[in-house]
C-alpha cells in the first residue's frame, strides 16, 4: 500500500461506512496559531485538528533537545484515542504545506506500530482543487483505545551520527545547509558529510514525484536501494516528507534523527560544516 492517498480516492473512502479518520495538520513554524485558526475557518468534513507543538511534539528542554522532541508515547496513544483513533483505524494525514507537517503524524503513528496511515497527496491545495469540500464544524466527539505497538520505523540518535555507515540527508533547504541564511536555529550550518536534499525535491506541481523519479533522485545523489540512510532537517519535522519519499522511491525503512540540527548544534563538542565542505 503507497503511503501516499489522492484526493478523489479518500473521496470515495469518506462515502463508504467505514471511513478514515482524517487529521489536520497544518502549521506555521513562524506563526504558531495560524494552523488552528485556518482549521476553525474551514476544513476538511470530519477532520481532527492536531498541533505540531503541542500535540505532535514533546517537551522543550532547553540545552538538551532540538526544538521538536518526540513526544511521550503514552500521551500521544491518548490524544490518538480522543480522537477515536484505535489500533486498527485507517488514518489520512493533510496539511497545507505539501506534507511537510501531516508527514510527521504518519511517521509518528508508524512509530507507534501503526501501518494504516496515509498523507493526503497534495494537500488542502489538492483537495479543494479537486473539487472536495470544506466544512468548519467540528467532528462529533468519539473514544477509542489506542495501544502502541512494535515500531515500523528506525531511529538514530545523536551519540550513533558518527559511528554509522550510512548516507546522512538534510532536508533543509540549500541555504541554510551550507550555512549562508539560518533564520531558525542560533547556528547556521551542516552535519559533516551530510548530502543536502531539500524535502521540497520530493515534489512536481504539489504533489510527490512519482515513484521511479523519487528513485532517479535519490540514485543520482549516489544512494543505493540498499544503502542504510539516515534523514534529518531542523528539528526531525520536515525529514519524515524524506522518509515517506524513499519509502514511495522503494528504499527499505530509513532511519530518523529526530533530534535533528536544533539538537546536535546544543552541544558545542559537535562538529559544524558550512557551504560545502566538512569543515567550518
Amino acid at each position: 500500500m503507497s503511503h501516499l492517498i489522492d484526493s478523489k480516492t479518500l473521496m470515495e473512502q469518506l462515502e463508504q461506512d467505514a471511513p478514515p479518520v482524517i487529521v489536520d495538520c497544518r502549521f506555521d513554524l513562524s506563526n504558531p496559531e495560524l494552523g488552528h485558526q485556518q482549521y476553525t475557518q474551514g476544513h476538511i468534513p470530519q477532520a481532527h485538528y492536531l498541533d505540531l507543538n503541542c500535540d505532535l511534539s514533546g517537551q522543550v528542554v532547553a540545552g538538551q533537545t532540538g526544538r521538536h522532541p518526540l513526544p511521550e508515547p503514552k500521551a500521544l496513544c491518548i490524544k490518538l484515542g480522543s480522537l477515536g483513533i484505535s489500533s486498527t483505524e485507517a488514518v489520512v494525514a493533510y496539511d497545507g504545506a505539501q506534507g511537510a507537517f501531516a508527514a510527521r503524524l504518519w511517521w509518528l503513528l508508524r512509530w507507534l506500530g501503526h501501518d494504516r496511515v496515509q498523507v493526503l497527496d497534495g494537500g488542502l491545495a489538492n483537495w479543494v482543487s479537486e473539487g472536495g469540500a470544506l466544512s468548519n464544524a467540528l467532528p462529533s466527539p468519539k473514544k477509542a483505545k489506542f495501544v502502541q505497538r512494535a515500531s515500523l520505523t528506525r531511529t538514530c540518535q545523536m551519540q550513533d551520527i558518527r559511528h554509522r555507515k550510512a548516507h546522512l540527508v538534510d532536508a533543509r533547504d540549500e541555504p541554510r545547509f551550507l550555512g549562508r541564511h539560518e533564520p531558525i536555529d542560533p547556528v547556521a550550518g551542516h552535519i559533516p558529510g551530510a548530502i543536502n536534499i531539500p524535502f521540497q525535491n520530493n515534489l512536481q506541481n504539489g504533489r510527490f514525484k512519482a515513484p521511479t523519479d523519487l528513485r532517479t533522485q535519490f540514485t543520482t545523489k549516489a544512494i543505493g536501494l540498499d544503502d542504510e540512510v539516515i534523514c534529518y532537517c531542523g528539528s526531525g519535522v520536515t525529514a519524515a516528507h524524506t522518509l515517506l519519499a524513499l519509502l514511495e522511491a522503494g528504499y527499505p525503512e530509513p532511519s530518523l534523527y529526530p533530534g535533528s540540527w536544533s539538537e546536535w548544534i546544543v552541544d558545542p563538542q559537535n562538529p559544524v560544516a558550512r557551504g560545502d565542505h566538512d569543515g567550518p
